[in-house]
């Protein structure tokens, strides 16, 4: 409660300044063409954020959570469109001044991120990923790391390389209003009453370049200040009253419902799949207008939904939550955050392991967003820091100094080399090549379909040979590998796509049910093998359909084996090895180890004991009771995992001989 009251007093104070918030607060008399204070925006602004944040930590519910961008952009576009066109009009406007704002908005929170963060990379960080930090560093600090991130990566391609990735959306938000506030002022002197009909025609023109863009280049789609101007000018479209008013309780009740729908929606289809912006974007960013403009007259029930107390907190701590929690997830990820084992076993014992991540990056990244949100942003925007003009632009570009003079350094010396022995960078840089696993042939991933599926190659029968069936998730792929290395004198067949169970009765993604369905009703009715080989990452809710699908196979006479799971860590095996050289902590792949993989293990033995199939157990092949195989070679130059719990081509191997010298592999 008192968090909740010291918030709406500095809520009011803050907006009663004029300078750090855009918006003012109930009662208090507001300039022309100003909106007045909403909580139901900063609560619409909570969800965009929880939206990115599930996106980022993996959450199977909220694939299209990328979507929660484009809200803020909206309401963004409207917020501070809403004080530049009303002072314009009003003859007050002043560039010097909105930049000041936007300074003490954006930057002492993102400075205090980046400079902790940077600190941070000096004890974490190898070599090359120093390397490639500085360069992104020196993007973010001058505003421009979109064009950064453009040249270097997809933001749906390898992502945990860039912990500043997520600056991105800030660059082209800052890029806009450089150049938006300009241009206003430039049509304001040239083309007097002709502002409302330029801002439709740039939105049209930007809307056009991002739906063209998506199909020639979806990157550039996605990064480009130009195809993402126009959802920031839809905002200003709502600012300057170009959408129909909506007074009866009715309409706002319908078009905020619709508004709220479009947006959840989008973040619960929507896959890193989607042709993005373009089209796609029409859906979150009009409902962000929907739900906007329906509280402009009245209130609903959405906006009084969103007007609740938890909701505004979150949405006034948006900011430094968005700015903190895609570093936090990513040196959680890393290995280098709290694993399970320093938990209290009364508490591990009560959370599914899997799920132990997601309340560790969530709690951490909210405690970082008030922290940040009470001793930084408040103070440069209401408290003792809320210096004047001149000290503030001069803060800003010492900072930017700063930042630059870090990020040359490390380009510089390769670095910052002898921060880490040369066994730990080797390890850490070591890469997991993907060929062996046929990904986008006989494995396939998001970014694939079963259009791409290579029938002939991945399900050919060998007349001189025993044929097996390898069916499953990418586990089955990594597994592959070593069945076909190891069993010289069998043909193993495979049929792999990403996160799909290999069950008679299709559930999953589209190439998941297309995949089981043929395999299960077409091809091994007309093809009989000599057995299917059924791996996965193995959950406790898999038991029902796994049972079906072992049952219909000895209906059908055909012999079953089942892989039970492989050790799992909750970061890369190559980084906890990695640290373990660096800190001179032998036992820190172990700490990381989590506990879910025996687990099932027991509980796969006991199904294949009840059923009559034959198990194989991965984990103890390669587990013992306090160690794991970590390394598949003396020399320690190769991690049996490529990931957190994925076989390398030579793990894969590796397994496979292990299980064959138990006499366990038929």
């Amino acid at each position: 409660m008192a968090i909740a009251q010291e918030v709406e007093q500095i809520s009011v104070a803050v907006a009663a300044q004029k300078t750090s918030r855009e918006t003012l607060p109930p009662g208090v008399p507001s300039r022309p063409g100003r909106p007045a204070y909403r909580k139901d925006i900063d609560g619409l602004r909570a969800v965009a954020v929880l939206s990115v944040m599930a996106f980022h930590m993996g959450l199977s519910g909220c694939l299209g959570g990328f979507v929660g961008v484009d809200v803020f952009f909206v309401i963004s576009g409207y917020l501070i469109s809403a004080i530049i066109v009303s002072d314009l009009s009003s003859g007050r406007f002043s560039i010097a001044a909105f930049y000041e704002r936007r300074i003490r908005r954006i930057f002492p929170a993102l400075f205090a991120m980046l400079m902790l963060f940077s600190a941070c990379t000096l004890f974490t960080f190898f070599r090359v990923e120093m390397v490639e930090y500085a360069k992104s560093l020196l993007a973010a600090a001058t505003s421009v790391s979109n064009f950064f991130f453009w040249q270097h990566s997809g933001y749906f391609d390898s992502p945990n390389s860039y912990p500043l990735l997520h600056t991105w959306s800030l660059a082209v938000e800052e890029q806009f209003y450089l150049c938006f506030p300009l241009l206003l002022l430039l049509i304001d002197k040239v083309f007097p009453g002709r502002m409302r009909a330029t801002i439709i025609a740039l939105s049209v023109l930007s809307f056009a370049s991002s739906v063209v863009f998506v199909s020639l280049n979806p990157v550039t789609a996605f990064y480009m200040p130009y195809t993402r101007a126009w959802e920031l000018l839809l905002g200003t479209l709502l600012a300057t009253g170009n959408f129909p008013r909506l007074r009866a309780a009715w309409q706002r009740n319908l078009a905020s419902f619709t508004g709220l729908a479009c947006i959840l929606t989008a973040c619960l289809v929507y896959r890193p799949t989607t042709p993005f912006p373009g089209w796609s974007a029409l859906l979150p960013c009009i409902g962000s207008v929907l739900v906007i403009q329906a509280g402009q007259d009245g209130d609903s029930l959405v906006s009084r939904c969103l007007s609740w107390r938890p909701l505004v907190f979150i949405g006034l701590i948006s900011y430094s939550l968005y700015l903190w929690h895609w570093p936090i997830i990513l040196l959680h990820k890393s290995g280098i955050l709290l694993p399970m084992t320093a938990m209290p076993p009364k508490l591990v014992s009560r959370i599914e392991p899997r799920h132990f991540d997601d309340i560790i990056e969530v709690s951490l990244s909210l405690l970082a967003a008030v922290l940040s949100w009470k001793f930084i942003e408040q103070p440069f925007r209401v408290g003792r820091l809320r210096w004047s003009g001149k000290r503030l632009f001069a803060f800003a570009a010492a900072v930017v100094i700063l930042c630059v003079a870090f990020s040359a350094s490390a380009i510089y010396t390769g670095g910052f080399p002898g921060r880490m022995p040369a066994a730990a960078e080797r390890i850490a840089s070591y890469h997991s090549p993907q060929e062996p696993f046929r990904r986008g042939s006989c494995f396939i991933t998001p970014e694939y379909s079963m259009k791409d599926y290579d029938y002939q190659k991945c399900l050919h029968l060998d007349p001189e040979k025993k044929n097996y069936l390898l069916v499953g998730d990418s586990h089955s792929a990594a597994l592959w590998p070593g069945l076909s290395q190891g069993l010289v004198s069998a043909n193993v067949m495979q049929a792999s796509v990403a996160a799909c169970r290999p069950f008679v009765s299709p559930q999953g993604t589209a190439d998941c049910r297309t995949m089981t369905s043929y395999i299960f009703q077409t091809f091994i009715p007309q093809h009989p093998v000599d057995g299917i080989y059924l791996h996965n990452r193995w959950e406790s809710q898999d038991i029902p359909g796994l049972t079906e699908t072992i049952l219909w196979a000895k209906q059908n006479h055909i012999p079953v084996v089942l892989f039970g799971p492989v050790p799992e860590y909750d970061a890369p095996l190559s980084r906890l090895l990695a640290y373990s050289i660096a800190w001179k902590d032998p036992s820190y792949p172990a700490e990381h180890r989590i506990s879910e993989p025996e687990i099932m293990d027991a509980k796969l033995q006991a199904l294949a004991t009840k059923l009559n199939v034959h198990y194989i157990s991965l984990y103890k092949a390669l587990c013992g009771k306090e160690h794991c195989v970590e390394y598949v070679d003396a020399s320690h130059q190769t991690p049996i995992m490529g990931d957190s719990n994925h076989f390398t081509e030579s793990g894969s191997v590796y397994a496979v001989r292990r299980v064959m010298g138990l006499g366990e592999l038929p």
